[in-house]
């Protein structure tokens, strides 16, 4: 089955903050009310300054995450699930400190923490749901065996610079370099190149197809192991390159692979469990959604 589509892209017209209609009742969820109001704080802690570029299927999926959110609240609460001080605590402390850094914003008012405490106690919830989900070593071997092709390491090359001001600059150090060793290259890099890795003898890094930048990639990618480039001039300045080392393409082992295709396996397996227990929530608790009282025109996904 497919969603009604409303207008896609376009800027909506939809005035979330009507004051004749934020008391409206929304949401019932075994005798907690929730209405416009609730739902438009919702959107503007979620999305922020972005509201009205919101479309009304956007809005639709948001309030359904909403009322997801609110059935687990009401689930945590009456299963007995709650937060101690100290975790109170330490999640405020952690948002403080993260909207200092980021946004240079005031910490949340204790008015506001109420709201913020309710998120917490979800993801609580949420976290004892899947805590007993585990991938076994049959597992992780399994999914290995069935995409190994995401396990190839394409060519990779670790390459080292120096990088001159000048044309002329970039000459006189080429000049230099005719033969010279691994070790003379590294001491040219220290003294003369102006590049960030300069104090690392020149070495960039370890980098595939694609990490650099186009007209650089080429002459590095067309070097033999421990060969000089000539000077090649970038927006950067003027690069002379060594290839210190080139690695074949290669299948990463299990074990290489194991830590990262277990998480995986964990990130599916718990959307799973949290999907299938939602849709089992939604189905034995008593709950209503008013969607006719929203403050925008709202579009039901039919049998997703």
């Amino acid at each position: 089955h497919c969603r009604r589509q409303g207008p896609g892209g376009e800027t909506n017209a939809f005035k979330l903050d009507d004051p004749d209609k934020q008391e409206e009742i929304i949401l019932e969820v075994e005798g907690t009310i929730y209405t416009n109001a609730d739902f438009t704080k919702y959107l503007k802690d979620s999305i922020g300054d972005s509201l009205k570029s919101l479309t009304g299927a956007a809005l639709s999926r948001l309030f359904d995450e909403f009322v997801d959110e609110k059935i687990l609240l009401k689930r945590a609460q009456s299963d007995g699930v709650s937060l101690t001080e100290d975790e109170k605590a330490a999640y405020l402390a952690k948002l403080e400190s993260a909207l200092r850094t980021e946004t240079g914003e005031e910490p949340p008012l204790d008015s506001e923490t109420a709201t913020l405490y309710d998120r917490l106690l979800v993801q609580k919830y949420l976290s004892l749901l899947v805590k007993e989900i585990a991938a076994d070593d049959q597992e992780v071997a399994d999914y290995y065996e069935q995409h190994k092709s995401e396990f190839l390491q394409t060519e990779r090359v670790q390459v080292s610079q120096i990088l001159l001001a000048s044309e002329g600059q970039a000459s006189g150090v080429l000049d230099k370099l005719k033969n010279a060793s691994e070790e003379e290259f590294r001491r040219i890099a220290r003294t003369e190149s102006a590049g960030p890795e300069a104090s690392k003898g020149g070495v960039m890094g370890v980098f595939k197809a694609g990490q650099l930048p186009n007209e650089l990639e080429k002459v590095v990618f067309g070097l033999k192991e421990e060969e000089i480039s000539r000077v090649v001039e970038s927006t950067y300045g003027y690069h002379i390159f060594r290839l210190d080392k080139k690695f074949e393409p290669r299948l990463l082992t299990t074990e290489e692979a194991g830590s990262s295709i277990r998480t995986k396996l964990l990130e599916q397996k718990s959307e799973q469990a949290v999907s299938a227990h939602l849709a089992t929530l939604r189905r034995t608790m008593d709950w209503k959604s008013t969607t006719e009282n929203l403050t925008f025109p709202y579009q039901r996904i039919e049998n997703e």
